[in-house]
């Protein structure tokens, strides 16, 4: 498995590398037995610092969590927790559609694009002068060709409030999202 350890202006060492190679491992051995990659960030947000993670399973589905504590060490174990209890709680379904699942997730590119926001913060809102947004960035994104189920545990797993996937019954382009109730939504056009 690959690991990806950096920090955002912060210096990681080797001992913290180690730590989170050894933890991590751990943790994704008892529930996954196929993980391909590992990405883990430390950053420092005010007093505290900040550790993401994320983790993509060679069945196509990513698990990512995110912990924050005083100490940076304390941080990787409050993420690492939320990891393990992610994964302990989906462990049934993963394996199981590890043995459905013959192939790797299929993925199609996409593009991605992040628009500006027509409000400058102001109270007043006038109208814009053209009805075309200003693009800010674009970026290349991936679309998962996924069952139902398989979007919405890989919507929880990644903590996304929303994923866009390629339904692998209907062959058509599908969303789910979380709903304000808590409930899960799916767009099937």
């Amino acid at each position: 498995m690959r690991y990806q350890i950096t920090g955002k202006q912060i210096d990681v060492g080797e001992a913290l590398q180690t730590h989170v190679r050894t933890e991590l491992g751990t943790v994704l051995e008892k529930y996954s037995q196929r993980p391909t990659d590992a990405t883990v960030v430390f950053s420092k947000s005010g007093h505290e610092f900040v550790c993401e993670s994320t983790v993509h399973l060679s069945s196509g589905l990513t698990a990512a969590a995110k912990g924050h504590a005083t100490e940076i060490y304390a941080a990787f174990d409050a993420c690492a927790e939320k990891m393990d209890k992610q994964l302990r709680r989906y462990k049934r379904r993963l394996k199981d559609h590890h043995k459905d699942r013959t192939e790797p997730v299929e993925l199609s590119g996409a593009s991605t694009y992040i628009l500006a926001s027509e409000q400058d913060g102001s109270d007043d809102y006038d109208e814009p002068e053209s009805l075309q947004p200003i693009i800010v960035a674009e970026m290349e994104t991936r679309i998962p060709s996924l069952s139902v189920g398989e979007a919405v545990m890989q919507m929880e797993l990644a903590g996304a409030p929303v994923l866009v996937f390629r339904n692998e019954k209907k062959d058509g382009v599908n969303v789910v999202y979380r709903r304000e109730d808590g409930n899960i939504g799916w767009i099937d056009p």
